[in-house]
């Protein structure tokens, strides 16, 4: 089992840029792919990003390509979230996700992780 605490959330300018990190207990980080999701007031919780066991291989929503940059530091136990460029519409609650696996492949659905923060708030306003 393992459990993740996001932090690095806040208000940001658009255009702006902000990092969510991700802290995750345990001593079998690197059994796990991971994944940054994000939720918007009254829609669903939708993926943003995923990376494999080792960070060589992610994935990226069309909507923050480009923008979003995703990484882990097995040795920290940590998974990131680079976010630029940011705008109005990037405003939701991100959550990290952990999901053990064998294969050395990334995932998209949230249906896939099997564990979760629980969310940080970024808001893009000016």
């Amino acid at each position: 089992q393992v459990q993740l605490v996001e932090s690095g959330g806040g208000l940001e300018q658009p255009g702006g840029s902000l990092r969510l990190s991700c802290a995750a207990s345990g001593r079998t980080f690197s059994t796990y792919a991971m994944g940054w999701f994000r939720q918007a007031p009254g829609k669903e919780r939708e993926f943003v990003s995923g990376i494999s066991r080792i960070g060589e291989f992610s994935r990226y929503a069309d909507s923050v390509k480009g923008r979003f940059t995703i990484s882990r530091d097995n040795a920290k136990n940590m998974v990131y979230l680079q976010m630029n460029s940011l705008k109005p519409e990037d405003t939701a609650v991100y959550y990290c996700a952990a999901k053990r696996t064998d294969s050395g492949t990334y995932f998209t659905s949230r249906v896939n992780y099997d564990y979760w923060g629980q969310g940080t708030q970024v808001t893009i306003s000016s």
